[in-house]
């Protein structure tokens, strides 16, 4: 069988394992694809990538095709995001002074309570806090604005800057940020290289974050319905093999290979399976699922999810946030989803929106196949946000 080529830009984390195991593992030439995998930079290099079309498919920030949408970045055509990659995954470190003073309060680095965090990091830093997120429209940036705020920092005294994620450690052993939120490992190397400690796992946050998406322009999704198909078919199938516990430590040999995250294999581990040091001194906290890329329909490119990350991005921007959520729910394709991982035998949730933040424990909707249980998804301060009604 001839193999249909395609290339797949991803930057080097954790949560590019479903595109790297669809072709590790094979799950891509079962589909009938070659993919090329590109290992890229930073994000907006993705994004100029992919709208150049020298890259078929991206590894995305899930906000990013939503701030294209809105007209925030460069003019290039439309993106839609096809599916979720992973869920959660992500981590908040602090430089290892404010850890040192942290610590001589009395905080117990103990990932338990996001409020007594911030509340410490405040009592710390003295409200004023420089803050590494890998993009301004990032699922981090929003965790990073969520958490601050609602623990008693003033947004004018909160400097956020972008740092491309394999070099946080870096810009904060060198006095660029105070504290940054990322995803794995790329939050384990700073601790590893002894320049910070890690204060809470993004979960705690918000326990549902959708943290990468698969994105491609509009005029490909809808052009090569064949190929994209099969691309999205081969991550779901990848998505699951990750998902089986026992295969955590494979998928951890295969990222840290020279050609992806290029690290030791016990430092991808920790985030894999939820095991991370948070500390120079070796302290450990268990945290699972740290990260999901298949169960409770993590997959699932839910438009709700779009319309609160639309929401915030409008208020910040000045835009009519009205006319941004419906601009953004436009944008995450569940038709697509639907058509295409059917056949697959995905359980597709009965409804494509649902009221975020409403989960504290799993969950049972309706689905096409019955019923369905999806994953906690609620915030640490108990918001919740209720979607507008789609469009007819």
């Amino acid at each position: 069988m001839t193999l249909v080529p395609l290339r797949l830009g991803f930057v080097p984390l954790t949560d590019a394992a479903p595109c790297i195991v669809a072709h590790e593992l094979g799950f891509a030439a079962e589909e009938g694809l070659s993919l090329e995998l590109l290992r890229l930079t930073s994000w907006a290099q993705s994004r100029d990538q992919l709208g150049a079309g020298t890259i078929d498919a991206a590894h995305m920030l899930v906000p990013l095709p939503i701030a294209q949408r809105l007209g925030l970045g460069p003019a290039l055509p439309d993106f839609d995001l096809l599916m979720v990659l992973s869920q959660i995954g992500q981590a908040v470190a602090v430089s290892r002074a404010l850890a040192e003073a942290m610590r001589a309060a009395g905080h117990p680095f103990d990932f338990a309570d996001p409020r007594a965090a911030g509340a410490a990091l405040h009592a710390a830093c003295g409200g004023r806090l420089r803050v590494g997120v890998p993009f301004p429209f990032s699922t981090q940036a929003e965790l990073v604005w969520h958490w601050l705020t609602a623990t008693g920092f003033d947004p004018a005294e909160v400097t956020v800057r972008t740092v491309p994620p394999p070099m946080m450690a870096g810009a904060m052993a060198g006095g660029e940020v105070d504290a940054f939120c990322v995803g794995e490992p790329w939050a384990s190397v700073a601790v590893e290289t002894g320049v910070g400690a890690l204060l809470l796992p993004g979960r705690a946050i918000w326990a549902g974050a959708p943290e990468k998406g698969l994105v491609m322009r509009r005029d490909r999704a809808e052009g090569d319905p064949d190929s994209t198909g099969r691309l999205m078919r081969a991550i779901w199938r990848a998505g699951r093999w990750l998902d089986h516990p026992e295969n955590r430590g494979t998928a951890a040999e295969i990222l840290s290979r020279p050609d992806y995250l290029n690290l030791p294999s016990e430092i991808t581990e920790r985030g894999l399976i939820g095991r991370l040091v948070v500390s120079p001194a070796g302290e450990m906290r268990q945290t699972s699922p740290f990260i999901s890329f298949h169960d409770g329909a993590a997959t699932f490119p839910w438009k709700s999810q779009a319309a609160l990350f639309a929401e915030r991005i409008a208020w910040r921007h000045g835009l009519d946030p009205r006319a941004a959520m419906t601009a953004a729910m436009a944008t995450f394709r569940t038709d697509l989803y639907r058509h295409h991982l059917r056949p697959a035998g995905a359980d597709l949730p009965g409804a494509s929106s649902k009221v975020e933040g409403a989960m504290a424990h799993p969950h049972a909707v309706a689905s096409e196949a019955g019923r369905m249980i999806l994953h906690p998804d609620a915030f640490f301060d108990g918001r919740t946000f209720e979607p507008p009604s789609e469009p007819r």
